[in-house]
């Protein structure tokens, strides 16, 4: 390497620029490659590749969650950029690059996709390694996801979570139903949009679990004289079949005429028996289906009931990308 080259401030500046290096990694990058630029970039981006090498190990499980929307609120999309540190993950120059390739991941359809797209003439995938060598740590995408719908939103958390949700149509104040129901997503963490999502052989699965602990909680609580837990035979509406409720009905019948109560107003008693069956008997619904979910902003509504409030829309989709 010639010792000789000198380099220009400007020289410096423009490197540092384009590819977000500091300035005397630029300025070695410049000398090394006797003032020639693109050999300076091809410099820095080996030494990222060594870099990436020896991190390879390491744990990404810090970094920023970004979301871009395109203009007409069709598509949108959410990204993790990973790193090793949060000190790196808070940093400006780290989130300016994270918001840099959300844009780019706006107009792809994958994440293969996009960590071939160009960046500054080279791939996604390869700036990222440049760019391990620039932060000194090993950087990579950790989650992408992608939503179209008649109008999608947007919530974003601290950087820590980015929530996507699309609406069915575009409804008056439709920007601010989105932006609820994201924020939602983003702090309740739904996995599924309805209870008909889910897979019966998970719902059997869970019950099974959920009863389980259930029950061993009881025998300790009995032990200590303390009031013991109900014991659900359901936790999903999925299983709530038209037989299933005809039998609670029943049963919600029978108990009425053992208290004595008359039967002329067992109609206005029922309804509020029903409803509190059918809650302690999907309690994996209102876990994990957004629908279902007590709405975080007015907990006497689901999320289901403040969507109607809005007129004819529907939730058609969601997605949510965390940090860690």
């Amino acid at each position: 390497m010639s010792t000789t080259v000198k380099v220009t401030a400007q020289e410096v500046n423009k490197l540092r620029q384009a590819t977000g290096a500091g300035m005397m990694d630029c300025k070695k990058a410049l000398v090394e490659a006797e003032g020639d630029f693109d050999k300076a970039i091809e410099v820095l981006r080996k030494k990222g590749q060594k870099v990436a090498e020896k991190r390879a190990d390491r744990d990404s499980s810090e970094g920023a969650a970004v979301s871009k929307i395109n203009a007409d609120q069709t598509e949108g999309v959410a990204i993790v950029l990973g790193c090793e540190t949060d000190f790196v993950g808070k940093n400006e120059n780290f989130l300016a690059l994270a918001n840099q390739l959300a844009d780019i991941a706006l107009n792809t359809s994958s994440k293969d996709e996009f960590l071939a797209t160009d960046f500054g003439g080279m791939t996604v995938a390869e700036k990222l390694v440049e760019q391990t060598g620039v932060v000194g740590e090993k950087l990579e995408i950790n989650a992408f996801e992608k939503l179209e719908a008649a109008y999608v939103g947007t919530y974003v958390h601290i950087n820590k979570i980015a929530a996507l949700v699309g609406l069915s149509a575009k409804v008056e104040n439709a920007d601010v139903l989105v932006k609820d129901v994201a924020m939602q997503v983003a702090s309740m963490g739904a996995t599924s949009l309805s209870y008909k999502d889910f897979d019966p052989a998970f719902v059997a699965s869970e019950t099974e679990a959920r009863i389980a602990v259930i029950e061993k909680d009881n025998i300790e609580l009995g032990r200590l004289g303390k009031t013991l837990k109900n014991v659900p035979k359901y936790i999903s509406m999925a299983q709530l079949t038209p037989e299933v409720i005809a039998e609670a009905e029943e049963a919600a019948k029978a108990e009425l005429k053992a208290e004595g109560k008359p039967e002329q107003i067992w109609d206005r008693i029922l309804p509020g028996k029903m409803e509190r069956f059918i809650s302690d008997n999907t309690t994996l619904d209102q876990e994990q289906c957004l629908l279902d979910q007590k709405f975080i902003k007015d907990e006497k509504k689901t999320v289901a009931d403040y969507v109607s409030s809005y007129g004819e829309v529907e939730i058609s989709g969601f997605k949510r990308a965390s940090v860690g």
